[in-house]
């Protein structure tokens, strides 16, 4: 993985039209684009955060200066006003994140859900 792109909500229209009324985020922080919006955990949830996410991947067994150059091509674009533009105009927050966080994150998301499928007695059908 090489950048991670953190949805804000994903409703953000519905809730600035005012269809819906949003009561938390469920990130570990407020969202930039609903700053008075609180989180769950502050909404009397400690520890609660769920937050949709998509990134950028290359196969695995990609060499690691393949990687590391579409990383920082990658980041480039996010550190641009375009790029910025781009991603917040469609309700995400741009998180660069490199290679390595990126692939410790994805390890302790499928750790987290795993758990919770697990504790919950999900099967599959």
């Amino acid at each position: 993985m090489l950048i991670k792109i953190e949805h804000i909500l994903s409703s953000l229209r519905q809730t600035s039209c005012g269809k819906i009324r949003a009561i938390a985020t469920g990130g570990t922080s407020r969202a930039v684009f609903l700053p008075d919006l609180p989180t769950v955990a502050e909404s009397g949830y400690p520890g609660f955060s769920a937050v949709p996410w998509v990134g950028l991947a290359a196969p695995a067994g990609t060499p690691k200066t393949i990687v590391a150059k579409l990383y920082q091509e990658a980041d480039k674009l996010l550190q641009t006003s375009e790029g910025k533009a781009r991603i917040i105009s469609m309700g995400m927050e741009p998180l660069g994140m490199g290679p390595q966080q990126f692939a410790t994150h994805i390890a302790a998301e499928v750790n987290r859900w795993t758990k919770v499928v697990d504790d919950a007695g999900i099967k599959l059908e």
